[in-house]
């Protein structure tokens, strides 16, 4: 379905395509997520679930990391300890091998974020008296990875049981692969297309995206990458198998993209700088702070930071221009 900018300047394009672009998805346990579900798998783990108590909760997790940073050392693979607020997917761009043929991990990242965990209280005499969940900042383990299918994936492991996860897709780097395999030209720079070939078949492999078959290509990437190159530094194969460890999925965040392709580069810019004018007459910078809370009432903030507003513009080529706004954890590219 067209919208009316498209309909609107419809004599000037040679083409359109829609497709999501950032795509995260939660990976979680189902029966790990509930005390009674959880205590049966640790039974199934272990045989019993004596020993199921917050100091073996915590030496899980401290296996988890050394497995995680004995295997980058070996496979030469940097495992990186991020600082809070600096932006992972940045530095990890520094070490994607430039290989064309290169698959797998290439970067481990790590930060605390919050995650639900399990606190465990015995009675004196012994046995469990509370099995309660608890989110508090914990380790994660970002996976970088290169995928044949989907390009750079990026995959997010709590360290803590039960091991919640979320994996980060990219709608555009999908294309992107796709069209290489199909022998489609495309020129790209960052997570935008500057020169198309072909637009229909362009537009064809996006719409496979958009409809109710993508489940299947998301499903397989998930479990293509999960349980043999994350969950294993926490959990061996063998004991996902046999403890029947298995994440179902959800959607946690999706960002659509409705991209026009122009027949002339020119009227793409005089159409840009006049939307820009139109924007600036009807809304100013101090209504734009106002409306993406970065202007509050001195007793809204209750000792908060003040959200992120910053105008950044990148040159990635000499005729191109990108402008990124960001608002908080919103971010607008034009």
């Amino acid at each position: 379905m067209r919208d009316e900018l498209s309909q609107a300047y419809a004599e000037y394009l040679i083409g359109t395509y829609d497709s999501p672009d950032r795509l995260v998805l939660n990976a979680y346990f189902r029966r790990g997520h509930i005390a009674g579900g959880f205590r049966n798998w640790w039974r199934e783990l272990n045989g019993n679930d004596d020993d199921l108590d917050n100091a073996h909760l915590m030496r899980l997790a401290g296996r988890f990391s050394r497995r995680v940073r004995a295997y980058g050392k070996k496979e030469g693979i940097p495992v990186i300890d991020c600082k809070p607020g600096q932006r992972k997917a940045e530095i990890a761009k520094q070490y994607r091998p430039q290989e064309p043929e290169f698959v797998g991990v290439f970067a481990i990242l790590v930060g605390r974020a919050s995650a639900p965990t399990w606190d465990v209280k015995r009675h004196k005499e012994g046995y469990i008296q509370n099995l309660a969940s608890k989110y508090r900042y914990v380790n994660h383990y970002y996976f970088h990875i290169v995928d044949p299918e989907w390009g750079h994936v990026t995959i997010g492991v709590s360290g803590h049981p039960p091991f919640r996860a979320q994996v980060i897709l990219n709608g555009h780097e999908y294309l992107s692969c796709q069209a290489r395999k199909a022998g489609l030209e495309l020129g790209q720079v960052d997570n935008c297309f500057t020169q198309v070939g072909d637009d229909t078949d362009l537009a064809q492999m996006a719409d496979t995206l958009c409809s109710s078959d993508a489940v299947g290509p998301l499903r397989q990437v998930c479990e293509r990458w999960l349980y043999s190159s994350c969950l294993c530094f926490a959990l061996p194969l063998a004991d996902q198998q046999r403890t029947n460890f298995r994440y179902d999925y959800s959607i946690f965040q999706l960002e659509y993209s409705r991209n026009l392709i122009f027949a002339r580069g020119s009227q793409m810019e005089q159409l840009f700088e006049a939307l820009l004018d139109r924007t600036r007459r009807k809304i100013d910078i101090k209504r734009l702070k106002t409306i993406f809370g970065s202007k509050r009432r001195p007793y809204c903030w209750a000792g908060n930071k003040p959200p992120r507003l910053e105008v950044v513009t990148e040159r990635p080529q000499y005729n191109l221009t990108i402008f990124k706004i960001h608002f908080g954890k919103m971010t607008l590219k034009l």
